[in-house]
């Protein structure tokens, strides 16, 4: 894969939500895979292709059922709907989120979007006024990049090539630029 003409998000949005009667945050970012929406499905979903883009995952892969990823976050399956809409709690850090994934059918291959709604309670508050939309949406532009990685080696492992062009001095760039951009969407 041709990391420098790597991209993650065709679409980044900003906006404001609720949830359970209390304002949030919600990052919004989608793009489009030249895949089907089954195939994308499987690739968002079964735990052996995760592991090839995403990381070391584990749990129980139904509605109600609690997954992990190593070192990054756990949470609970609260919808399930295939091949169309996934929804699931996102805990990091000790914080709570939400996200749900949907894929549709559009021309040219099969569009994901990922919808992460964050809280607004004091603590998650200071950490959007410092660090801003950008990081949450750069780690999820870095998730499509590894998930397109995936579908273009046809299954193939990318984590560490993926890691190891973020951690160089252009993907660092890249990385910056992205960021930026998100925090253009949010005004």
């Amino acid at each position: 894969m041709d990391f420098e003409k790597a991209f993650g998000a065709d679409i980044r949005e900003v906006g404001k939500g609720e949830r359970e009667g209390r304002l949030t945050h919600v990052v919004r970012a989608a793009r489009t895979y030249p895949t089907s929406q089954a195939d994308l499905w499987t690739a968002i979903t079964e735990k052996q292709r995760i592991e090839r883009w995403f990381g070391d995952v584990s749990g129980d892969f139904k509605p109600g059922g609690r997954f992990s990823i190593e070192g990054n976050a756990d949470g609970d399956i609260t919808s399930c709907d295939p091949p169309h809409t996934l929804a699931l709690t996102w805990e990091f850090g000790g914080n709570k989120s939400w996200v749900t994934a949907t894929i549709q059918d559009v021309k040219g291959g099969a569009l994901l979007t990922l919808e992460h709604e964050l809280p607004t309670d004091k603590e998650s508050e200071a950490h959007w006024e410092k660090f801003g939309p950008g990081a949450t949406g750069v780690g999820w532009e870095m998730a499509m990049l590894g998930l397109d990685g995936h579908l273009q080696l046809k299954g193939q492992p990318v984590i560490v090539a993926g890691q190891e062009w973020a951690e160089a001095k252009k993907g660092k760039s890249r990385l910056r630029s992205w960021a930026e951009a998100w925090g253009e969407s949010s005004h």
